[in-house]
């Protein structure tokens, strides 16, 4: 399978994750329902799908999580507060630079966030109208200083939480910034 096929299958995952209701039943800002939301889009397309990595990994320049720390790591951002924007960012921020799976980190992790912030704020990210890269440029600069992103999805934030519209428009949105 492609990289095409396999998007667009993990896609398909993501929109019936909503469409189920199945999103409402994973646990919100915690590692198990990270790994749950990683499961649910990737199951039936990678053998690791919804399992922490063994394997060091990096993107650019930049090294994630080692390997050897990630679960310690991974419990620590966990127990991050989640009450307000600024803290829901940060902790997105944290599990970025965990970067706990082999594949998949982004697409799981925005709709980790976007549940955080619609427990805590009754808000979402309109990802439709982040641009690939703007967001890309500020996730990259994010372990320094998280200003850029923070600025970027606040003023990117709706309160159509429950809109399938603007929920499936983001989603392809996400999948878009990983071609």
């Amino acid at each position: 399978m492609n990289i095409s096929e396999l998007n667009a299958k993990s896609l398909d995952n993501a929109k019936r994750l909503y469409t189920s209701g199945d999103v409402d039943k994973i646990e919100v800002g915690t590692t198990a329902g990270l790994l749950a939301i990683h499961r649910y889009l990737f199951q039936n397309l990678y053998p690791f799908a919804g399992e922490i990595r063994t394997q060091n990994i990096s993107k650019g320049n930049f090294r994630f999580a080692n390997s050897l720390y990630l679960r310690e790591a991974l419990a620590a951002i966990e127990k991050m507060p989640q009450a307000t924007f600024e803290e829901i960012v940060a902790k997105y921020v944290e599990m970025n630079v965990a970067h706990p799976f082999m594949e998949g980190n982004g697409r799981a992790t925005r709709i980790w966030l976007d549940q955080m912030l619609k427990r805590a704020l009754d808000k979402v990210v309109d990802w439709q109208n982040v641009p690939k890269d703007k967001y890309l440029q500020a996730m990259e600069r994010s372990p320094v200083n998280d200003l850029e992103i923070r600025t970027l999805l606040e003023a990117n934030l709706t309160m159509e939480a429950e809109n399938r519209e603007v929920i499936f428009k983001g989603l392809e949105q996400s999948y878009f910034y990983e071609e």
